[in-house]
Formats: structure tokens, C-alpha cells, sequence
């Protein structure tokens, strides 16, 4: 089975002979909407001089569709999808839409950043290439969502996460919505306080935020004049953060949440082995440090709750060149093991060699530094 071209030592801005294939730019997994049905299911995706490209599978020969970009629209963020954070819409020339979500904010920005380029550049009959992203994060006049975004979740200048206690229920990663409009406020994005609960309901309708207790819930489903509660008692958290609730029940339920504790240190997707049928599948993992845990989860899922999870106290990790029992098809490149400290192997691939060696490192970081 073919393996289509990657995209390492590309040099952007190169000119080629017209008989020559479009050069590839980016390629990656995405979730991607159905245009017939309405499931949203992985796919890879290859970024192109002229288009978007999916395929079922990394190592499939044909492609299941082509998306051309000569007069096409990205709206990013897309607010089509209540539950649904970090999805780009592409509108063709004739007028057909495109939904793809990422795994988190960075990789969405990533792809649109080089999708807009190839846009502008079919504009304008020019080679792609690729401009520096050496620049200070600025909002413009027409408020941009995601840099602001980027803000309010800075270690030492954004929004501070707390550890609230309400109602006799514990909560972890989150802050009020008057915190937010204190914030929004003192860093001047907004004039006054009603200006600020329009910024923040905008960050709340797109996924940024998210509604953590019952009086903030409550809002969103319509019981309040605001999406956004101006109120010391409405709880917030950052979609991508480490919040998690615990009320005074069981031990049991106090240790599983303990998992989710940590700081995020590492997420995105990976292909990973099954223990069961050998079978290979795309999965999210977020990488937390303290306690050490790795989760995984379905990513065209909306729900919050991971398939499993992997204690990396202990743990080896290495690369490998081959993985026994192989099934369904063939994996090869970039793959690399986590072996626990109760001897449960895990068997995954990165989609480069650069990125293996990213999550290799850092899973080994939070093996030897995490509880």
C-alpha cells in the first residue's frame, strides 16, 4: 500500500515546472464533518498549493475527497457547533461547506495561519510562502476571539484558575465570571462591564469557556438576561484546562479525580494499538504532570470522558522500529512504546519523526517528576 509524500525539508517559495504535482505544505489529523452524514470522524489531511486533501488513512493511496481553495472562505472560530471547540469551516467557490475540528487551540491556529495563506496567494497568482510568526499578539478592531483567548490563559498575566469550594462541592482550574470581567477590563479589551460580558459570552459561545457550576449552567441554557454571569457564585473554566469537580462522596470518586489534577503539558493525536483486537486507531491524548497521567479519548467525541488512562510513574518509554502483532494494516515509522510499572505495554505512533521525539521526551519528564 503506497504512503503518500511527506512534507519534511520543504522549502517554501520555490518555483517548480507547471507539469509538476502541487507542493504539500501541511499535513496532519483532523476530525472532519461528513458531507452527506452528520458523524464526524478522524481523517489525515494534506495541505496543498492549491488545496485540502483527505484521506481515511495515513498510508492510503487514494484520497476520499479534494477540497480546491482558489475562492474559497475560512470562518475560524466557527460557531455552527454549540459543543464542539476548535472548528474552521471552508466554504468553496460553489458555495459547499467544510467543517474540520482540531485537537486544541495551537493546532487549530496552525492550520488555518497556513490554509488563509494558500487562500491569499490563489488570489493573487503567487507561490506560497511561509511568513514569520515573530509578532506581538495584538487585537484588531474586529475583536479575534482566539488571540484573546491566548490572553486570559497567560501563567502570569491572564485569568488566574483557582480552587473554589460551593455548595459543598470542590472546584478545581476555574475562576468567576466576575473575575473575568475584572480581567477584561483592567487589560483594556473592554470599556466597561456590559462591554466585557459581551466579549466573555463570546468566548463561552465559541468553546473557550466553559460553565462549571449549576447557577452558570443555568445561564447558558436561557435562564439569564447573559450567557456570562457578572456574579462572584457563577464558576467558569478554560475549555483545555486541567477543572475537574469533586463533591464529598466515596474515596473512590476522589482518587479518579485526583488523575486530572496536573497541569497540561502535552496534547494532540496519535495513532494507538488496542489491547484487545491489535487494531490501530486515532486517538487524543492530553499529558498532565502532576499526578502523572497521560489520557486518551475519542476526538470525534463530544463527551468529556477519556477511553483510558495511562499512570507514567515508573514508566519506560522508548522508540521502536516494529510492534508485534500488527493487525488490520501496516504501521510503520515514528512509533515508540510506554511500558508501566505494572508491565502493560502501549504501542503508539507520531505522525514525524520530530514529533515522536517530542512526546517521548516529555512523557519521560512527567514519568520521573510526577506522582
Amino acid at each position: 500500500m503506497g504512503v503518500p509524500p511527506k512534507t519534511t525539508s520543504l522549502r517554501y517559495g520555490d518555483q517548480q515546472p507547471e507539469d509538476m504535482e502541487p507542493k504539500q505544505i501541511k499535513e496532519g489529523y483532523l476530525v472532519k464533518k461528513g458531507t452527506v452524514l452528520n458523524s464526524w470522524k478522524v481523517v489525515w489531511v494534506v495541505l496543498s498549493e492549491d488545496g485540502v486533501e483527505f484521506f481515511k488513512r495515513k498510508t492510503d493511496d487514494a484520497s476520499k475527497g479534494m477540497i480546491p481553495l482558489k475562492g474559497a472562505v475560512l470562518t475560524s472560530p466557527c460557531q455552527d457547533f454549540s459543543k464542539r471547540t476548535f472548528v474552521f469551516k471552508l466554504r468553496t467557490a460553489k458555495n459547499q461547506d467544510h467543517y474540520f475540528q482540531a485537537s486544541h487551540l495551537e493546532e487549530r491556529e496552525s492550520w488555518v495561519k497556513d490554509i488563509k495563506r494558500v487562500i491569499t496567494c490563489l488570489q493573487g497568482d503567487r507561490k506560497f510562502t511561509r511568513k514569520s510568526t515573530r509578532r506581538s499578539i495584538r487585537l484588531p478592531d474586529t475583536i479575534n476571539l482566539s488571540e484573546l483567548y491566548i490572553l486570559m490563559r497567560d501563567q502570569e498575566d491572564g485569568v488566574k484558575e483557582l480552587k473554589l469550594e460551593k455548595e459543598k462541592r470542590v472546584y478545581n482550574h476555574c475562576f468567576t465570571g466576575g473575575t473575568v470581567v475584572d480581567w477584561l477590563i483592567s487589560k483594556d479589551k473592554a470599556r466597561n462591564r456590559h462591554e466585557a460580558l459581551m466579549l466573555a459570552t463570546g468566548l463561552l459561545t465559541e468553546g473557550f469557556l466553559q460553565p462549571a457550576g449549576d447557577m452558570s449552567k443555568e445561564a447558558v441554557e436561557g435562564g439569564a438576561e447573559s450567557a456570562v454571569l457578572d456574579d462572584p457564585d457563577a464558576l467558569y473554566y478554560f475549555a483545555d484546562s486541567g477543572f475537574f469537580c469533586e463533591g464529598y462522596s466515596s474515596d473512590e470518586d476522589v482518587i479518579l479525580k485526583e488523575e486530572f489534577r496536573g497541569n497540561i503539558i502535552k496534547q494532540g493525536c496519535l495513532l494507538k494499538q488496542g489491547h484487545r483486537r491489535k487494531n490501530w486507531n486515532v486517538r487524543k491524548f492530553i499529558l498532565r504532570d502532576d499526578p502523572a497521567y497521560i489520557h486518551y479519548y475519542d476526538p470525534t467525541k463530544v463527551d468529556e470522558n477519556p477511553l483510558g488512562s495511562i499512570h507514567l510513574r515508573g514508566s519506560v518509554i522508548t522508540a521502536v522500529e516494529f510492534v508485534p502483532e500488527a493487525k488490520r494494516y501496516d504501521v510503520e515509522g515514528n512509533l515508540f512504546e510506554i511500558i508501566t510499572s505494572d508491565d502493560t505495554h502501549y504501542f503508539l505512533q507520531a505522525t514525524t519523526p520530530e514529533e515522536r521525539k517530542e512526546w517521548i521526551k516529555a512523557i519521560h519528564t512527567v514519568s520521573k517528576t510526577g506522582k
